[in-house]
């Protein structure tokens, strides 16, 4: 036994590469990105450190590309999710009475090979399975990915810190263990980074985890698993099955030992699964802890004295990237009609630049949105406009799903702020502008404020600190991260913790300490010096 108080290594934050012609990196990737183009993995559901295959076979494909094969992925049944749940519980003892610094170890281990050796296979898995753009993967698959590993290592150190005060005579401390049973992680397919963090963070903290991945980002989050097996997590402490939402909720989220959920997904499927916990909750042998990160439908306003020039990179940036499937996309702008003109022709200028095709092409701006489900959802959304006397397209509007699921940049301006497009989570590179009046601008913050059910990301654009000042205090419900002068994704580890509330989820931060605590159960102790013989009080003294 190890009789030293170790200091985590003080986190940064993972340098990102730039991937522009001549460097390094972009030949490394760009052979990288050829093997994987050229290999079809099997991946098994790993229970207890076991590969295991089932009968129930279904396929990776790439986005841009669908009849080109990425990987086949064998699903779990209920055999095996009751296999990975009784995996779990027999690994919690050992794995909860491991010592932190052993713990810790594996993860800060983890990070160095994303950050390191498995950089490239990282990114360009990512970029296959998901169709993320070099840049896009790299912010996610290394950078974030890295980034909550190392982070969330030092955020558990100043969690086990937080100790209370004693007395003369008396030492109290807290003993920080984990959760009850195991917990339950469902990750989404947007994001690497956020798959990687579903199961890291609740094991960080000594829990084990049954962690049903996304089944279209199964091919990164099949590589993140392989790496925490070489940095030393042991065996049952996170066990991989790829399976059926509907079949995961009815075997392994009624089970009464679950005692915490981690999820990122949609507002209708989470609402599903707190339903379902209320139904179940007397049989649960604690009240698990749920966590979830939802949908949003972010906004942009630009005040009078905003800068038309910063309002348009942001709207395309914030709109555009990753094809708009981002929890933060802007998908909602409000613009001052003194603005708009200007606004209107930078905005038709830059989406005309922008390509959008395979993203192993890195002239490509855009990739393929994820699936067919989406296509379809997404295209009905541009089309419903198209046939609204209330809109008008003014760029994009296109698409086709021949070879991938391809939709161009749209950009629709309403007149109507409550309109369906204005209110609806898209998910896709769709954004709603509405054009308001400079006089109306409380009637139209009362509109930002009130028309989604949301309150996930937002950012108002201005020049006037007096503007910024009332813009911020009027919308303070309505993003949990809010920006100014900035587009209202790209959140960082350490720097802006991320979560929003009302439909938005729990608002619990991942990337933070505030994440990390949900997957405690704190024990306090008092330890008595010098126990008093006496049985009763001054008070009772005669005069």
């Amino acid at each position: 036994m190890s009789n030293g108080i170790f200091k985590i290594p003080t986190p940064k934050n993972e340098p990102g590469n730039t991937y522009a012609p001549g460097t390094k990196e972009r030949a490394t990737l760009k052979a990288e990105l050829e093997r994987q183009s050229n290999t079809v993995v099997e991946i098994p559901v790993i229970i207890n450190g076991q590969n295991i295959t089932t009968d129930k076979v279904k396929q990776v494909v790439m986005p841009h590309n669908h009849q080109h094969v990425l990987a086949n992925y064998s699903e779990a049944g209920e055999k095996e999710l009751r296999d990975a749940v009784e995996a779990a519980m027999a690994a919690k003892e050992a794995w909860a009475n491991m010592a932190w610094e052993h713990r810790a170890a594996i993860f800060l281990k983890a990070a160095d090979l994303i950050s390191g050796p498995y950089r490239d296979v990282m990114n360009a898995a990512t970029m296959l399975g998901q169709s993320k753009t070099a840049i896009q993967a790299e912010i996610d698959s290394a950078q974030e990915l890295a980034d909550f590993l190392r982070f969330g290592v030092d955020y558990a150190n100043q969690v086990y810190q937080i100790q209370p005060d004693s007395m003369k005579n008396v030492w109290n401390r807290t003993d920080y263990r984990p959760l009850d049973g195991f917990v339950l992680a469902i990750s989404p397919f947007n994001f690497t980074a956020i798959g990687g963090n579903l199961p890291a963070a609740p094991a960080m903290m000594g829990n084990v985890v049954v962690w049903k991945p996304a089944s279209t980002s199964i091919l990164a989050n099949y590589y993140f698993m392989r790496i925490l097996e070489e940095a030393g997590l042991p065996k049952g402490v996170i066990n991989f099955v790829p399976s059926r939402g509907s079949q995961v909720s009815e075997i392994v989220l009624t089970d009464p030992r679950m005692s915490g959920f981690h999820f990122t997904g949609s507002t209708a499927t989470f609402q599903t699964i707190w339903k379902t916990v209320g139904e179940n909750i007397a049989n649960y042998k604690s009240y698990p802890r749920l966590v979830g990160e939802t949908g949003g439908k972010d906004f942009v306003f630009a005040h009078e004295s905003a800068q038309a020039d910063k309002v348009v990179a942001a709207l395309v940036r914030g709109a555009f990237e990753y094809q708009g499937q981002k929890c933060s996309a802007a998908s909602r702008a409000y613009i001052p009609a003194s603005l708009w003109e200007t606004v209107k022709d930078g905005l038709v200028e830059e989406v005309a630049k922008i390509k959008v095709g395979d993203v192993r092409d890195f002239r490509n701006f855009m990739g393929a949105v994820i699936d067919k489900p989406a296509f379809d959802s997404i295209v009905s959304y541009i089309e419903y406009a198209k046939d609204s006397e209330e809109a008008q397209i003014i760029a994009g509007g296109t698409y086709d799903d021949s070879v991938g699921y391809f939709i161009n940049p749209t950009i629709i301006v309403t007149t109507n702020p409550n309109f369906k497009t204005m209110t609806e989570e898209i998910f896709g590179p769709v954004l709603t502008i509405y054009v308001y009046e400079n006089e109306k601008l409380d009637e139209t913050l009362t509109a930002v404020d009130t028309a989604s059910m949301y309150a996930l990301t937002g950012s108002i654009f201005a020049q006037d600190r007096q503007a910024i000042a009332y813009l911020e205090n009027r919308l303070s419900g309505a993003a949990g991260n809010f920006y100014i002068n900035d587009k209202p994704t790209g959140a960082m580890i350490n720097q802006q913790p991320f979560g929003g509330s009302r439909g938005s989820g729990t608002n619990d931060k991942a990337g933070s300490v505030f994440n990390m605590i949900r997957w405690t159960t704190p024990r306090v102790i008092k330890e008595n010096f010098a126990p008093t013989t006496d049985v009763s009080y001054p008070f009772m003294d005669e005069e």
